[in-house]
């Protein structure tokens, strides 16, 4: 991989990574109701997700998922789902102390398998499979397992500090939401951005 393809490589995860989506909003929603620790195991599923994700991506799984509109579709609806679940758990938190890991709980396999069922996760990881690993000519460019790993260990590291600076960032809310009504609200205003994301999601 040249230095032009690795700096561009940088610039657009780094784009992607650190804009608002379904893993940033709940990274900054576990910090804040749970606090960092807790959101801690989902920062880390994430990545870990994501690099399964990519390297099925890499493999042709990606454009098999996005070829086939049945799968693609029963992607799309169970991602849907899954987030306007957690956004309905979500809304109902108004107190530090009534939130709890059965209200609003995301263990470290379901971070995994959200990667799966993010219609906009499938896209980025086509989307650099196609810029990154393999060629205009749909061929596999130069050293495509090379290429493959470096991608794979890019995203791990961007997966990783977007979402953990969006969780820092809701932990340092936390005194501040627990006064009245506060954290009710702000936990509506992260559900609507779920359900803004997911209806994002039927349109792509």
């Amino acid at each position: 991989m040249t230095a032009a393809e690795l700096t561009a490589l940088l610039v657009f995860c780094t784009a992607m990574s650190f804009s608002p989506g379904p893993n940033t909003t709940l990274s900054t929603a576990l910090a804040a109701n749970l606090g960092l620790r807790r959101a801690l195991r989902f920062c880390f599923a994430v990545p870990t997700g994501w690099t399964i994700l990519m390297i099925g991506s890499g493999l042709g799984l990606g454009a098999l998922v996005l070829g086939v509109p049945a799968l693609r579709w029963g992607v799309k609806l169970a991602g849907v789902a899954y987030m306007l679940w957690l956004a309905w758990k979500l809304s109902r938190s108004g107190q530090l102390t009534q939130v709890d890991e059965k209200r609003l709980d995301v263990t470290f396999l379901q971070g995994v398998g959200l990667q799966f069922l993010n219609i906009k996760a499938w896209m980025l990881a086509l989307t650099l499979t196609a810029g990154w690993v393999v060629n205009a000519a749909g061929q596999p460019a130069p050293n495509p397992g090379e290429r493959l790993a470096i991608i794979c260990v890019v995203m791990i590291g961007f997966a990783f500090s977007s979402n953990l600076t969006y969780a820092v960032l809701g932990s340092l809310l936390r005194s501040w939401l627990a006064e009245g009504k506060r954290l009710l609200w702000f936990n509506r205003l992260l559900a609507l951005v779920l359900v803004a994301t997911a209806g994002w999601m039927l349109t792509v």
